[in-house]
């Protein structure tokens, strides 16, 4: 179950990472989104550390973040 729940967040990463390469805003918002609650669901559920939890999703928000605004990063 853990090695499931690991692979998804991994897949939802890069989602993230394709909305961006392909320019989409809303598709990265709505990735970014799946991505932190799925994120925060296996850091409730122990499968990751809250603190790698909250790491992933810093890094996702800023790399979505200096994509929508290029100028704020």
């Amino acid at each position: 179950k853990n090695r499931s729940v690991k692979s998804i967040l991994r897949t939802l990463s890069k989602k993230v990472n394709l909305e961006i390469v392909n320019k989409n805003s809303d598709g990265a918002k709505n990735a970014l989104n799946k991505a932190i609650a799925a994120i925060d669901k296996a850091a409730v559920k122990g499968i990751i550390h809250k603190n790698t939890a909250s790491r992933k999703i810093s890094q996702l928000t800023r790399l979505v973040n200096s994509f929508l605004l290029p100028g704020a990063a």
